[in-house]
């Protein structure tokens, strides 16, 4: 090993890592973050997202870098020199699993496409993230975050009916298509450890946001009938999973959609005349007088404070949350969902990233280093492949 064994259900799992930018990097932070030991092989420029965005006292450790790549090693490598060829061609040997995001074809010219890193380690696992697979009319197509927003479909079902197409206001396509690879990395992992050898993975991030829009794309698989735009109402379509203005300006989000709920909240606003009420006493007949629920829910809400509301009706146990920027919501973070990082020569050293997203009852949560500065981690990897000839 390079560095000493890491804990965690991945300990033991090493990972080539070519990818770049956020899909792929996300995939081996999540592996990362569950033990395994990620070779991160950057161009000599490095990975681009080392300096993305418009802060340049950032550049070689930007935060969109930092959030995907804690932990990590670094060999910076131009894998056109026969030399550094032969470096990553060492690395790959030694490893359990190939990550890519390349265009289709890349890594094939290189000399690292499927069949010729199986060569160097007959049951690895190989997984390539592109944005429309490796096989079929579009493999081609370039494509980022907001490209597969659009052509997916999911730019179609934000907003109301009639508005212009609204983005995911951040790269929800390359986290998606992440933890899809990460997903299915794990898969054949269990695989491989039944006897059942390597694998070629294709994870396509078009295919990813079709699986990730179920709830809105299965419906018109099964009808023919495409979902309407809700804007900021719920999936039910209910105007009691709608979004209210309170009295100090702010806004609440209601998500009452069960009948006991209804009751519930009926009780508690002091409106149990609602229940009678032949408008409002089923959820058809609510979603039918849409407009009379929401303004009488509004007449009430307007009376009270966001934070006041949220706290009384989640005390209650009515689904109720206040609408918060993200700076705001980091204080809602329960305990391990951050990890702090120490990242010397940033203007603040420490700082924190998302942890996995899940707890293990009896296990801390992980520990991770600093992301690597660019091919911070040469000497040690080219000391560890002198030291360990090829299998």
């Amino acid at each position: 090993m390079i560095s000493p064994p890491a804990t965690g259900p991945l300990s033991g799992i090493r990972i080539a890592d070519f990818s770049h930018v956020m899909a792929g990097p996300y995939a081996s932070h999540l592996l990362r973050m569950m033990g395994a030991e990620v070779i991160k092989i950057e161009p000599k420029g490095g990975d681009g997202f080392r300096n993305y965005g418009a802060d340049r006292r950032y550049d070689g450790m930007s935060p969109a870098f930092i959030a995907a790549n804690a932990g990590k090693k670094s060999i910076a490598l131009d894998l056109k020199d026969e030399g550094d060829l032969a470096i990553a061609r060492g690395v790959i040997a030694r490893s359990d699993v190939l990550l890519e995001n390349f265009r289709p074809g890349v890594m094939a010219r290189l000399g690292l496409g499927y069949e010729a890193a199986c060569d160097l380690r007959p049951d690895l696992i190989y997984c390539s993230v592109s944005g429309y697979g490796q096989e079929g009319p579009h493999r081609d197509w370039p494509a980022i975050d907001n490209i597969v927003q659009a052509t997916s479909g999911m730019m179609m079902l934000s907003g109301d009916e009639g508005d212009p197409p609204v983005r995911v206001g951040f790269p929800i396509v390359d986290t998606l298509t992440g933890q899809t690879a990460a997903m299915a990395i794990l898969g054949a992992l269990m695989q491989r450890e039944r006897g059942g050898g390597g694998s070629k993975l294709d994870v396509s991030m078009f295919d990813a946001s079709l699986a990730f829009m179920t709830s809105a794309l299965t419906p018109f698989l099964v009808t023919g009938k495409p979902m309407s735009r809700m804007g900021n109402t719920g999936y039910s379509g209910l105007p009691t999973a709608s979004l209210f203005t309170t009295r100090d300006g702010r806004q609440i989000s209601l998500g009452v959609v069960q009948p006991p709920q209804f009751a519930a909240l009926a009780r508690e606003l002091g409106h149990e005349d609602w229940l009678g009420d032949e408008r409002f006493a089923t959820p058809d007949a609510r979603r039918a007088n849409f407009d009379a629920m929401h303004a009488a829910l509004s007449a009430v809400f307007a009376t009270g404070d966001a934070a006041d509301w949220e706290q009384r009706l989640s005390n209650a146990g009515i689904p109720c949350g206040m609408v918060r920027r993200v700076d705001e919501a980091g204080a809602l973070a329960g305990k391990g969902a951050l990890v702090d990082l120490q990242i010397p020569g940033l203007p603040q050293e420490c700082v924190q990233i998302p942890g996995p997203g899940y707890r293990v009852a009896g296990q801390a949560g992980p520990t991770l280093a600093a992301p690597p500065r660019l091919d911070a981690d040469r000497a040690d990897i080219l000391a560890w492949l002198a030291q360990e000839p090829v299998a």
